[in-house]
This record gives structure tokens, sequence and C-alpha cells, in this order.
């Protein structure tokens, strides 16, 4: 089968694919950022004509996402793999396994979903408990977790298209549908909130109806071009090989992100213990900006890995190596000029969402010793991104959730609560943690590891 998505990363510049491929990427992914910036901005705004109340539903709306990212992340490595064997069966020039590996993904991707949003909304209540939600925030928090869980599958079949197409060097279609998302979740955000009174509920709702408005036109747009899968109900197949690979691959990666997502969430009941519902929210912003702040590092390590997994399939490994280099450099940059905007203006981001001043005073705190993680962030996401293209899932998932367990989490215990350093100790456990991540990974290119074969994907000459 013929596309007319498919690009082709084994010739050429690479330095100038790279950038062609992560520009898009980065667009979009800013426009995904602004589901939960949109909701923030528009709750700390208009939620409330009283401040205290709108302090309440802005903690709620962060504790709420960010268990349902978790929720996202938990089958997040379905997708990476997805993406890898995609890469690979296309550098590799099989078009057929790729099309049964997306059919494959999307059946149980779908499975996934129903089962995950049927668990987590029986145990929404005592997660919120077990991350110590203020009492004042309770109940914005659980409606908004709740709405939202109901629109996993949309989320899952979202992220499962443009996995594939990151897979095939495509990221611009993946622009257009989820710019079409954010139109929706806006003017529904300002509908809902502004107009209706509908607080955390009101902002859940348009993410969700946003979400499948996007993921239905990008399946029925697809359905009617020349995609690698032609979305017939006979092509829906768990294929045994296919699935067993994705398992391999997708496994690990999945619980690297529970892990990690995990450690956020310690974090965020220690924060909610060290300072109640201000630091909540002030966390809270901090955590949506953040959303922002690492976009050209994701947009690069995608990069890296949909170019990595195209060469590798191809036997290309030197060609796959020399795109890491690239990546971090561009990264880096903006990375290291957007650390220096938040430390000298770290007031106005948190004021831009409407924060009353001890909300953006505690978030302040935070952010003046978290956002040092923007030096190593790049560095991190591209090792991983070429380490991931080759197919080492396991070795991301040791490496993260070593990070995670045994310095993001004892790192904001003992400087944020056992030594009282507060928000300033808890914001040092981020870039303490992904600065071990970037020792392992980088011991783990250098060595030469990532170049044994774990797929047996290959072009056949």
């Amino acid at each position: 089968m013929t596309t007319t998505s498919r690009h082709d990363f084994t010739t050429g510049s690479i330095s100038k694919g790279m950038i062609a491929f992560a520009l898009p990427f980065l667009l979009a992914n800013i426009l995904q950022a602004l589901y939960g910036a949109v909701d923030m901005w528009v709750v700390g705004n208009f939620s409330s004509a009283v401040e205290s109340v709108r302090t309440h539903i802005l903690s709620g709306v962060n504790i709420g996402s960010q268990i349902t990212h978790m929720v996202a992340m938990a089958v997040s490595g379905l997708t990476v793999s997805g993406t890898v064997m995609v890469g690979q069966y296309i550098g590799a020039r099989k078009n057929k396994d790729a099309s049964q590996t997306v059919g494959t993904m999307f059946s149980m991707l779908g499975i996934a979903a129903i089962f995950l949003t049927v668990v987590m909304i029986l145990l929404a209540e005592p997660l919120l408990n077990l991350l110590q939600t203020p009492i004042e925030s309770m109940e914005h928090a659980k409606e908004y977790l709740i709405i939202c869980l109901s629109g996993t599958i949309f989320i899952f079949g979202y992220n499962a298209i443009s996995s594939i197409q990151r897979g095939m060097g495509d990221s611009i279609r993946p622009l257009y549908f989820v710019g079409i998302a954010c139109v929706v979740n806006i003017v529904l955000d300002l509908w809902f909130v502004k107009e209706l009174g509908m607080g955390a509920a009101g902002a859940a709702w348009a993410t969700v109806i946003a979400q499948a408005v996007s993921f239905i036109i990008a399946a029925l747009y697809l359905s009617r071009s020349r995609f690698i899968f032609d979305f017939r109900p006979s092509s829906f197949k768990i294929r045994k090989d296919k699935m067993s690979m994705m398992i391999k691959l997708g496994i690990p990666s999945s619980v690297q992100s529970i892990i990690v997502n995990i450690s956020f969430l310690v974090m965020t009941a220690v924060v909610n213990t060290i300072g109640g519902v201000n630091a909540s929210a002030g966390v809270g912003i901090v955590g949506k900006f953040n959303s922002f702040a690492i976009l050209p590092a994701v947009a690069m390590s995608n990069s890296v890995s949909a170019f990595a997994a195209q060469n590798i399939g191809a036997g290309l490994h030197d060609r796959a190596r020399k795109c890491v280099a690239t990546g971090i450099a561009i990264a880096l940059s903006i990375s290291t000029a957007i650390l220096i905007l938040v430390q000298l203006f770290p007031d106005a981001v948190l004021s831009f969402f409407g924060a009353e001043p001890k909300v953006v005073e505690s978030g302040v705190e935070y952010m003046r010793t978290f956002s040092i993680e923007y030096l190593f962030i790049p560095i991190l996401f591209c090792f991983n991104g070429l380490i991931m293209g080759a197919g080492h899932t396991f070795f991301t998932l040791i490496s993260g959730a070593s990070s995670s367990l045994f310095l993001r989490i004892p790192v904001a215990l003992i400087l944020g609560k056992w030594m009282d350093l507060g928000l300033t100790g808890v914001g040092l456990a981020g870039p303490a943690a992904t600065l071990a991540g970037v020792v392992l990974a980088g011991w783990f290119i250098f060595s030469g590891r990532w170049q044994k074969d774990k797929t047996g994907i290959r072009r056949e000459e």
C-alpha cells in the first residue's frame, strides 16, 4: 500500500529532516498543552467572583488533571511501541506489517481504554483522598476527574493515530487535528465556565468534547485518504506476533510512565501537606506552564525517535546516532532561554492564570528551583529518543524508575518536608531525578549497547 503521508528519513540532510519533522510536532504539542492551560486560565479568571473559591477550583482542576494524565500514560507504552514498530517497518519497506501493527494497536488500545475508564472512575475518590486533596477542593477535583475519565477512549484514539503518523515520518496532519481540538476546547471552556458558570465540570466537559471531535475528524479524514491503515472493521484484528512485540516494547515504557507519574503524584501529596490549597494551586499552575516549557525537548525527542527507528530498520546505525547531537543543540538552546525567562519573571507566569497573591507566592517559590530541570531535560529526552527508537524500552524503564523512586520522591520528602525547606526543597526533586537519568542514558548510548537488535525488523535488500 502506498501512502501520501509517509516520509523517508533514511536519506537526505539529517538536520533539515529533523527540524522539518519537529516544528509541526512542536506546534501540535503546544496546542495540545493548551487544553490544560486553558482550563486553568479560564477557571482562574472566570469560575467565580470570589477569589478564594477560584483558588479552590484551580486546586481541584490541577489535582484531577494529574490523575487523568497518569491514566493516559498508563498505555502510552503501546503508542511508543507503535511508533517504533511502524517506523522500523517503514524503514525496512514492509508496509503490510506496518498496517497490521496499526490494526493491532487500535484494537488493544480500545480494550484498554474501556477497562481503565471503569476502574479509574470507581477509584476516583480513594485516589483523591490518597493525594491528601484539600477539603475545599475535593468536590471540584472529583467532578473534573470523573468527567475527564469518561473521555479516555478519545485520548487513546488520538494518541494512537499520532504515534502511527510519527513512525511514518508525518508530523503535519497531527498538527491539523489537534488545532481543531484546541479551538473547540477554548470556545467551550469560555462558554461552559464563564457564561454558564459550570466551574470545574465545565472545564472538564470542554476538554472531553474537544478530544472527541479531534479523534473523530482524524479517523474520518484518514479513512478517506491513502493512509497506511484502511479503518475497515475487518482490519481491526489483534495479531499475536504484532501484539507480542508491542507488549515486549510497550509494557516497559508504560510502567516507566506510570512510575514517573506516581512520583509526581507523591510530590503533589507532599505539596498539599506542606502548604494546603494555596500551594496546590500554585504548583498546579507551574505544572501547566511546565507542560509548555518542555515541549521543544519533547518535539526533538520524538524527532530523534522517529528518525532513529527508520534508520535502524534500514540498518543505518551511524545515521541514527548522528541525529542526537542535533536534537540536543536545538532543544537546549530553547530550554535555556525559557529558564532565564522564568528566573527573571516568575510572578508574571503565575499572575497570568489569575492567581491570588498567596498562590503566586507559593508558585514562585517552587518554580525557582524546579525550573533548573530545563537544563537537563533536552539531553535526557534526546538520549531516550534514540534508545526507544532502537527498541530498548526496558532500559528506559530501569532508568526512569530508578531516578523517580530513588531520587525524585526521596528528595521531595527529605528536602521539602523533613528538612523543612518547603516548596523550594520539593522543586529540587525534579532536576535531581532528571540529571540522574542523563547519566544513565548517556552511559547506555556511549557504551554502544543501544545498537543491539531488539526487534529483528530489517530491510531485505
